[in-house]
């Protein structure tokens, strides 16, 4: 009599979004599951607020109680698992609290926080006694603090007007206690687009390229940030993961630049090259 011989178990490679909901699907949550999908990764959310917005901005946000955020972490990671993490809007001091006790207690990987502050149309999306808990709770647990020049002047409490103060800002946010950053330059004026990769013990990769002519730039950050969750899960190192993802969203925003999608910013091409999904 033969004995079954067990199958090795397979699964997906997994990434959880703690982000918050944009009705309009380019942004947050949706732009998050479009990367992760595009990516070949599992993609699971814990939404930390819906909003009523679209491609002209944001008509109303409603916050989800800290307890149900936490119910929702909890629920993932018990369960399914997770390989990475990618932390979106998060508007209150105590929903900052709850992830950073859920990335404790889970002892999450790969975490990439977008500090999300303001949205695309200019809408106000954090309480200003929201950003000192983030950097005290979030920054030193982050793999990866990915802020624009408009989060990080409002982190570092000064404008950031020229691409020769990435450096120093850069430096900057790490003082505060960040890990790692990537400050995203595509506010600045000028042809190209740099953005600035930050490692402690002074290490500097600076990340540039032509910028593409669009109005369809919404979800941009969220985008990238989620597509280097999405690289790390898949055990690229941090500084390629970063390029990686960086070749994707330039490829998503070019796909996209042309497309007509309500009456303001658009959306990118999520969907434009679409990885199958990865089995380990």
């Amino acid at each position: 009599m033969t004995q079954d011989i067990p199958r090795p178990q397979r699964r997906y490679v997994r990434v959880l979004s703690i982000a918050g909901s944009d009705s309009g699907g380019g942004a947050g949550i949706q732009a998050d599951l479009k990367t992760f999908a595009a990516l070949g990764c599992y993609g699971m959310t814990a939404i930390t607020a819906l909003t009523a917005q679209n491609t002209q901005g944001v008509r109303a946000i409603h916050g989800v109680p800290p307890d149900m955020l936490r119910a929702q972490i909890d629920a993932v990671v018990e369960d399914i698992g997770v390989d990475a993490v990618k932390i979106g809007m998060l508007h209150a001091p105590e929903v900052v609290q709850v992830v950073a006790d859920a990335i404790r207690r889970h002892r999450l990987p790969n975490v990439v926080l977008d500090p999300v502050m303001v949205a695309t149309s200019g809408d106000r999306l954090i309480a200003e006694d929201t950003v000192g808990t983030l950097v005290r709770e979030l920054f030193p647990l982050a793999t990866l603090v990915t802020p624009n020049l408009d989060e990080g002047g409002w982190l570092l409490g000064r404008q950031i007007t020229g691409e020769d103060e990435l450096d120093a800002a850069a430096g900057d946010l790490l003082a505060l206690g960040a890990r790692a950053v990537l400050l995203k330059g595509g506010h600045l004026p000028g042809e190209r687009v740099v953005d600035l990769l930050a490692l402690p013990g002074g290490a500097r990769h600076r990340l540039a390229s032509a910028r593409i002519a669009t109005h369809n730039g919404h979800g941009t950050g969220c985008t990238l940030s989620s597509a280097i969750a999405a690289h790390l899960a898949r055990g690229f190192p941090l500084v390629q993961a970063a390029q990686a993802a960086r070749a994707y969203i330039l490829g998503a925003i070019a796909a996209g630049a042309d497309v007509h999608t309500g009456q303001g910013h658009g959306p990118l091409n999520h969907g434009y090259a679409p990885v199958a999904q990865l089995v380990l």
